[in-house]
């Protein structure tokens, strides 16, 4: 089973196809970017993908919201995985010589208290796993990347630091994608519910209070929401939503009905079993 992530081997999001399908073999695929990962589900070049939405620190993957409204893909899955951000170097690098430091924009900002201890420039590339990798592709006098352990040890660098990123309970949290849109029932436990919606008048007050209250009127627990440019027209947004319940369950179904009534928009990403961080 092929599952596409962003980034090169040893990224984290490679650890969160190894956490969530820890049960099954799967072989995980390298992209460039973001959007190659939904192209190649969306084309079946791969039967799912695993995106990153949100980190504990750094808070939301933009582009991941925007490309899940631009597809037609289905989350059938999420998992959160810890982040341990390591500073790596070269070997017999020492910390004291470090004057560049590369990652992802994303394990920059995770680090940052860490960062402003190193006399270091800052600079943002497409990948965690990539940075090092790159290291080692192209080695530079007094660079370093921040990435995994895991990545140090495939590329052969060495830990000049552990444990660097500002919170010791780092965590992100990311969606598996499959082309099939068709719910499983509802798995024993809990159960989320990502939709998103547009309103139907954006212009009249209360709009969005009325939207969320029918959700408090049918008792279905809110547990995350996010706003995007619609790109439709200047200051008008999408929301996407994510809901503690089941597409099958009847007060989430009943709502759902409800809010179709009440918005322009109204889709419903995908309904899964809920994970925990690992």
């Amino acid at each position: 089973m092929r599952v596409a992530f962003q980034g090169e081997p040893g990224a984290f999001s490679e650890q969160a196809i190894q956490t969530f399908f820890h049960h099954r073999e799967a072989t995980a695929v390298p992209h460039r970017t973001l959007r190659d990962v939904f192209t190649a589900v969306q084309s079946g070049d791969v039967p799912y993908g695993v995106i990153p939405v949100e980190n504990s620190t750094a808070g939301t993957i933009r582009e991941s919201y925007d490309l899940l409204f631009e597809h037609s893909l289905w989350i059938c899955g999420q998992v959160a995985v810890h982040v341990n951000h390591c500073l790596l170097g070269l070997p017999g690098d020492k910390i004291e010589a470090i004057r560049r430091v590369y990652s992802h924009p994303q394990a920059l900002a995770q680090c940052e208290t860490f960062l402003r201890t190193l006399d270091a420039e800052a600079i943002a590339v497409y990948d965690t796993a990539g940075s090092a990798a790159n290291l080692v592709r192209e080695p530079e006098s007094g660079a370093a990347a921040i990435a995994s352990e895991a990545a140090a040890k495939l590329y052969g660098l060495e830990v000049l630091a552990r444990n660097i990123q500002d919170s010791p309970d780092n965590t992100t949290a990311f969606y598996v994608l499959t082309r099939e849109a068709s719910p499983p029932a509802p798995a024993p436990g809990e159960n989320r519910t990502v939709i998103v919606l547009a309103l139907a008048d954006d212009d009249h007050p209360g709009s969005l209070f009325w939207c969320l209250g029918t959700l408090a009127f049918w008792r279905v627990n809110l547990l995350r929401i996010e706003s995007r440019p619609s790109g439709r027209r200047p200051w008008h947004y999408l929301f996407y939503l994510e809901l503690q319940g089941h597409v099958g369950d009847e007060a989430c179904r009943a709502a759902l009905t409800e809010l179709e009534g009440r918005t322009a928009l109204l889709r419903v990403l995908g309904s899964f079993p809920a994970t925990h961080a690992t």
